[in-house]
């Protein structure tokens, strides 16, 4: 293992605990099941107090333990520059949690300059942690992951994120094209978890049309350890703003892109 990537592996490793901290410290502050606990930024779009306490920790984390490093999280925009860059997302899935359902992480990727080179995604209601570093492998507790077999799309399991920023009728025609494949649709809340999903097989595509970086950034690298096909999501302008990502196993991805219209390259 080269120098370089050495220090990768460090700092997963690092990362790794930090994110299982920030994850405790979620479940300390986690509403009980019931109405939304939190501010409505709009509309289905939350904002709890976990998201910026999570955010403040992690990054206080980072700071302190890679200060050449830089640091962008979703609440509070980039911090830091450098040429590794740490993106974080306190609380993906914030409407399942406000709720006090299950479905949800903390999810902290690491870039050096534009490509994704490790990720860790915690959902520690569901007792589940993924970790990437590109050429090392990806994993699921530990154990190694790889994508669905699945080669037919009437046998398939499609989820398509929802955003207030994306027309009603732009939804359910893509939504309509997943169905007129006959692949069974899906919608979970939870962008990174939804990848992760794709990266093990429980899913064999997920599609968004908005998705910002914080949201992937550490999923990318799972799909990139598995050979799963990714739509250009960050070439696209999805390192700068939001951006649509189209994610599967290689064995429907040509299938689900021409069907949805959101090309592969």
């Amino acid at each position: 293992m080269s120098s370089h990537s050495s220090a990768i592996a460090y700092r997963l490793e690092a990362a790794r605990s930090v994110v299982r901290d920030a994850g405790q410290l979620a479940m300390a502050m986690r509403p009980a099941p019931g109405g939304p606990a939190g501010t409505q930024k709009s509309a289905q779009d939350w904002l709890t107090e976990t998201d910026g306490a999570v955010e403040a920790f992690i990054a206080d984390r980072m700071k302190t333990l890679f200060p050449e490093d830089g640091f962008q999280g979703e609440e509070g925009g980039v911090a830091r520059d450098g040429q590794l860059r740490w993106v974080v997302d306190p609380i993906d899935g914030t409407s399942n949690y406000a709720r006090g359902r299950n479905r949800w992480c903390v999810s902290l990727g690491l870039l050096d300059g534009d490509k994704p080179v490790a990720g860790v995604i915690e959902a520690p209601a569901l007792g589940e942690v993924y970790t990437a570093h590109v050429g090392h492998g990806a994993f699921l507790n530990g154990k190694p992951i790889q994508v669905s077999p699945v080669k037919e799309p009437a046998s398939a399991m499609i989820e398509m994120g929802w955003s207030n920023r994306v027309p009603r009728e732009v939804f359910m025609e893509k939504m309509d094209a997943i169905m007129r494949l006959g692949a069974m649709p899906r919608s979970g809340g939870s962008g990174a978890l939804a990848l992760a999903d794709v990266a093990c097989g429980r899913l064999d595509g997920y599609i968004e049309i908005v998705i910002n970086l914080w949201d992937v950034a550490a999923a990318l690298p799972l799909l990139a350890e598995v050979g799963a096909s990714v739509s250009p999501f960050l070439a696209n302008g999805g390192l700068t703003g939001p951006a649509t990502i189209l994610a599967a196993n290689p064995h429907i991805a040509e299938a689900l892109s021409a069907a949805v219209s959101i090309p592969l390259k």
